[in-house]
């Protein structure tokens, strides 16, 4: 299990909002829910849609709760 993929976890788990960038565009404040595993590949599911999780670089969790 990589880094990421705990602190991911951890975020959905005590409910924080997470900030990462994906494809060059950086998303903040956004609502982690579940990572779901389809063709043995990571997503993670927010709610702004899916996120593959190999794409997601600089990997933040938030200290704001929703």
């Amino acid at each position: 299990m990589n880094i990421e993929l705990r602190f991911i976890q951890k975020a959905i788990e005590d409910k924080n909002y997470l900030g990462f960038e994906y494809h060059k565009q950086y998303c903040h404040k956004v609502k982690p829910l579940t990572v779901k595993e389809q063709n043995h590949t990571l997503y993670l599911v927010t709610h702004q849609g899916e996120f593959e999780l190999k794409e997601i670089k600089k990997l933040t969790v938030l200290k704001e709760r929703f």
